[in-house]
């Protein structure tokens, strides 16, 4: 593991999943593909953008004040 160079999405950890079916714009798709090689490269595991994307959007939304201050709805 490169400690000189640090990334945002750590490590991924190991969760049960659910499949959801997304489209991306071939930029967005290209720019994450080049994520992973670097995510690889730091880590020394391989993946890909489908396994890096939920795990982004997690992060995003954890540090989303404006959404982490809205009420919890039962489902």
């Amino acid at each position: 593991m490169s400690t000189a160079r640090k990334l945002r999405l750590g490590p991924l950890p190991k969760t049960e999943s659910v499949k959801l079916t997304i489209t991306l714009s071939a930029e967005l798709k290209a720019t994450l593909d080049r994520y992973a090689a670097v995510h690889a490269q730091t880590y020394g595991e391989r993946v890909d953008a489908a396994a890096l994307a939920p795990h982004m959007l997690e992060a995003f939304m954890a540090r989303d004040r404006g959404f982490r201050s809205q009420p919890q709805k039962r489902q």
